[in-house]
C-alpha cells in the first residue's frame, strides 16, 4: 500500500527546508570575527612596534632604554629569567583573584544593604567615596605597619583599590530598577525580599558585571602595587620589577610589565565573556 503526499504538504516541507538555510545566514556574526574589530587595535600594534624600532635606533648606544621586542621576546624562553618571571606573575595572580573575590562579595553585599535601608546608604556611602578618593600609595604605609608585607597585606591592596566600581555599580543597578516594574510588584504586595530577589537583582545583573570587569583590571593593578612595596615572603611580579629596574635590565624589566599586562587584558576579557553569557541574551553588555 502506497501514500501519497498532498501538494500543500509537500510546498510547506520546501518552505521550512529552504528557510533553514536563510535563518542560519540571517544570524549576526560574533563581533571578533569582522574584520571592523581586530583590524584597528592590530594595525595600531603595528605602528607601536615599528616605533620602538624607531626609537631604540634614534637612542643609539642608550638603545638599552628602548629594547627592541625580539629582545624582550627572548626573555620569556631564557631558562633563568623566564621561569622567574612566570612563578613571580601566579604569585600576582592569587593575590588579584583572591582581592578580586572579596571586593566582590563585600561590594555587592554593601550595595544591597544601602538598597534595602536609605540611612544605611546616607550613612555609609560618602566613606566609600572617600576611600576611593584616598591616594593608595598614602595608605601602603599604613597597611604594612599593620597588617605586616606578605599575602595578607597585598590583598587589602587589592581590595581597596577594586572595591569602589564594585559598590557604586551594583547600587546604580539596583536603583535602576523601571518605576513601572517597582509598582506593578507593590500592587501584588510582594515583600521587600521578593523584589529583591526577583526584580533588582535580575535588573542589576549587567551593572554588576561591568562593575566585575572593571574591579578585575583594578586588581591586578592592587596586587602589583603590593608586590612592589611588600617585599617580604614570595615575590611578585611587581617585586620582580623593582629588582630589574634597580639592576638597569631593560628586557627583563619591560617582558614582566609586558607580563603583567597580558594578565590584566585577559582577566578583562575574562569578566566581559562571564557577563556576555549570563546577560548577553536580553542586554547588549558589549
Amino acid at each position: 500500500m502506497t501514500t501519497t503526499q498532498s501538494p500543500g504538504a509537500s510546498a510547506g516541507a520546501e518552505a521550512t527546508d529552504s528557510a533553514a538555510p536563510r535563518a542560519a545566514a540571517s544570524r549576526p556574526r560574533p563581533k571578533w570575527t569582522r574584520p571592523t574589530s581586530w583590524a584597528p587595535p592590530v594595525a595600531l600594534l603595528a605602528v607601536l612596534v615599528a616605533g620602538v624600532y624607531v626609537i631604540n635606533a634614534a637612542l643609539g648606544t642608550r638603545g638599552f632604554l628602548m629594547p627592541r621586542p625580539e629582545q624582550v621576546l627572548a626573555v620569556y624562553v631564557d631558562p633563568q629569567t623566564g621561569p622567574e618571571i612566570f612563578a613571580a606573575l601566579w604569585v600576582s595572580v592569587q593575590v588579584a583573584l583572591v582581592g578580586l573575590v572579596i571586593a566582590i562579595l563585600l561590594g555587592v553585599s554593601w550595595a544591597i544593604l544601602m538598597n534595602l535601608a536609605k540611612w544605611v546608604e546616607r550613612t555609609t556611602f560618602p566613606y566609600a567615596v572617600i576611600l576611593q578618593s584616598i591616594p593608595i600609595l598614602a595608605v601602603v604605609p599604613l597597611i604594612g605597619f599593620w597588617f605586616g608585607y606578605d599575602f595578607f597585606a597585598r590583598v587589602i591592596v587589592c581590595v581597596l583599590i577594586a572595591l569602589f566600581p564594585m559598590v557604586s555599580t551594583t547600587l546604580f543597578g539596583l536603583q535602576s530598577v523601571d518605576r513601572g516594574m517597582r509598582e506593578l510588584f507593590k500592587l501584588q504586595r510582594a515583600s521587600r525580599w521578593i523584589v529583591l530577589r526577583k526584580l533588582e537583582l535580575p535588573a542589576a545583573l549587567p551593572s554588576i558585571f561591568l562593575g566585575m570587569r572593571t574591579s578585575a583590571g583594578l586588581a591586578v593593578v592592587g596586587a602589583v602595587v603590593g608586590d612592589f612595596f611588600f617585599q617580604r615572603g614570595e615575590r611578585g611580579i611587581g617585586g620582580l620589577i623593582a629588582t630589574y629596574q634597580s639592576r638597569l635590565q631593560a628586557p627583563e624589566l619591560f617582558a614582566s610589565i609586558l607580563a603583567a599586562s597580558l594578565f590584566g587584558v585577559v582577566i578583562f576579557l575574562l569578566f566581559g565573556w562571564l557577563g556576555r553569557r549570563a546577560v548577553g541574551k536580553w542586554y547588549d553588555f558589549g
